[in-house]
């Protein structure tokens, strides 16, 4: 291919990746709703953006400038009209030691490098590959992070403004041995109040943002008591000037693997966060090419203000799609009612307390952790406890990169494994339950048989999704099972989540011939769980086939109304 060929291919896909007029044609249909559901997530994104920025080392202007620039960014550029970007917790984990070694300068850089990387990636059209990583993985450092920011907090919620160490954990530990010799239990009292007002809040009122009535509530009580609590610096009255300033060639390499991590992680959680937000909608579809190339210019852009890297924020994104956010107004809103506050209302928020904010932080963690996923993954195969521990093991003792490199590499050597140990060659007589000729007269009467060969598990799943995603006018879908002979947690995973979309779409769904052992996996997991109880699970194909053609003669002598989910989470 030539220079010039190159060129031309380059330039089409950065085409096809900006904004379109359709992308903003579901404005018109509810924009009260989403200028609400923005100034919504505002409300609970406003103390979250101010903590990260605190966590991460820049302190708390940082947090919300990136907050309102990469919400922004993201929202017109992006790839999803649901999602809400900023700052998070898991980024903030692998901006630490960059603050620690290369100060605010460094992190601007990469940050920068980041946004240039992700660009990269999108027209180079990988966002689809995100998707193949493997479940444990994913809850293994999701449920590390949520440690590390827990351990990363304990200072600010003792009181300790000068811990030192090498780890995270180190720091922590450091801190309570400063607290122990010369305890000061406002500090701890306050974070501790802060986090239970959010957690029991959210069980009493969850409509209600809890974090930043306990953060202000907190400000108040400083304000009102002689007690010395640590604050955060005040934050500037106007936005500052845009600088290319921290640019350095001469560090670019040694930054290098600190970017790729940045890079890596906000593709990661921005893909799983437009994934979540899809299930969590309907007919809502992200593009993955389109939302890397939006949040790399989010990353692009927060730097130039003094902001940190940015990626989508599953919670806050979640809280947009429950406020009843049906296009990108809701997270532009977002974007625009924090920059009022950073505007209008910089004096008052610059004396909140760091404890408070500490407070915050403690009960985002909590929130992060599904225990009954973990246990769920735990008891579904040895291979993925042992990826599932190990990637949180690593996560807290090392760093995010390397436990993401050790959760896929073992993932792959299991998968392989378990791929070696299923292929078989040997003769296969034509049974008497194979009714090729018979699946396809059952397409004129809007039924559907897919038999499915061979693993269902992380490398494979995805694929298995998509084909089913393209099931146009039919009633009725028969998974044939038999013949799976691996499959995992991802695999199952998926496999729910195809059912519920399928559900989702009018469409019922059978299953037939699972396998014990693979029934076993489907039940811990609670996959199809609604389809067990509605009679949908079937021991061999014939009798599901009866089963579909009674459902299409007469739906209400199957399962009557079809479920929006089947439970599986």
């Amino acid at each position: 291919m030539s220079i010039s060929q190159a060129s031309g291919l380059v330039s089409s896909r950065v085409a096809g990746l900006l904004p379109r007029a359709s992308d903003w044609a579901a404005v018109r249909r509810s924009p009260r709703r989403d200028m609400l559901a923005g100034l919504t997530v505002a409300v609970v994104a406003l103390p979250l953006a101010l903590a990260f920025g605190v966590t991460s080392g820049l302190g708390a202007q940082a947090g919300l400038l990136t907050a309102v620039v990469a919400g922004a960014v993201a929202a017109v550029f992006g790839g999803s009209n649901l999602q809400v970007s900023g700052p998070t917790g898991a980024m903030t984990v692998v901006l630490v030691p960059v603050v620690q070694r290369f100060g605010a300068t460094g992190v601007l850089m990469v940050g920068w490098m980041a946004g240039v990387v992700l660009i990269a990636l999108a027209v180079a059209r990988l966002g689809r590959y995100v998707r193949y990583l493997p479940t444990p993985v994913i809850e293994g450092f999701t449920a590390g992070i949520a440690v590390v920011i827990a351990l990363q907090q304990v200072p600010a919620a003792l009181g300790v403004i000068d811990a030192h160490g090498d780890k995270v954990w180190a720091v922590a530990a450091n801190a309570v041995t400063r607290f122990a010799s010369h305890p000061h239990p406002a500090p701890t009292a306050m974070a501790l109040g802060v986090a239970v007002l959010m957690l029991l809040g959210a069980r009493w009122r969850p409509g209600l943002p809890f974090s930043l009535i306990g953060v202000s509530a907190a400000t108040i009580l400083a304000e009102t008591t002689p007690v010395d609590l640590a604050r955060i610096g005040a934050l500037p009255a106007r936005l500052p000037t845009p600088s290319l300033g921290f640019l350095d060639l001469h560090t670019v390499g040694v930054l290098l693997p600190s970017t790729l991590a940045v890079a890596a992680l906000a593709a990661l959680e921005s893909l799983l966060s437009a994934t979540v937000a899809d299930a969590m909608s309907v007919n809502e579809q992200h593009d993955p090419d389109r939302e890397l190339f939006g949040q790399g210019l989010a990353n692009l852009a927060a730097p130039l203000f003094g902001g940190i890297p940015a990626t989508a924020a599953i919670a806050r994104t979640a809280v947009n799609v429950r406020a009843g956010a049906s296009s990108k107004l809701a997270s532009l809103t977002h974007a625009i009612a924090l920059a009022t506050i950073v505007l209008a209302a910089a004096p008052l928020v610059s004396r909140i307390p760091l404890a408070a904010l500490a407070g915050v932080l403690l009960a985002t963690t909590v929130r992060m952790v599904e225990v009954g996923s973990l246990r769920a993954l735990a008891r579904a195969t040895r291979g993925d406890a042992l990826v599932l521990v190990l990637t949180f093991a690593v996560t807290v003792a090392f760093d995010l990169v390397t436990a993401v490199a050790v959760g896929i590499g073992v993932a792959m050597v299991l998968a392989l494994r378990a791929v070696a140990r299923s292929a078989r060659l040997e003769q296969v007589p034509l049974e008497a339950g194979d009714h090729s000729a018979e699946e396809h007269a059952l397409l004129a009467e809007h039924i559907v048989a897919y038999r499915l060969d061979g693993p269902l598990f992380f490398a494979a799943a995805h694929n298995f999704l998509l084909e089913l995603s393209d099931i146009a006018d039919v009633r009725v879908v028969i998974l044939r099972m038999s013949r799976v002979s691996t499959i995992d947690a991802t695999g199952a995973h998926v496999l729910g989540d195809a059912i519920t979309r399928l559900q989702r779409r009018g469409i019922t769904v059978l299953l037939s011939g699972i396998a014990p052992g693979h029934d076993q996996i489907l039940t811990t997991l609670g996959v199809a769980e609604q389809l067990r109880r509605d009679g949908l699970v079937f021991p061999d194909t014939p009798t599901a086939i009866k089963h579909a053609r009674n459902h299409v003669l007469n739906p209400t002598m199957s399962c009557g109304e079809v479920p929006a989910a089947d439970g599986i989470g």
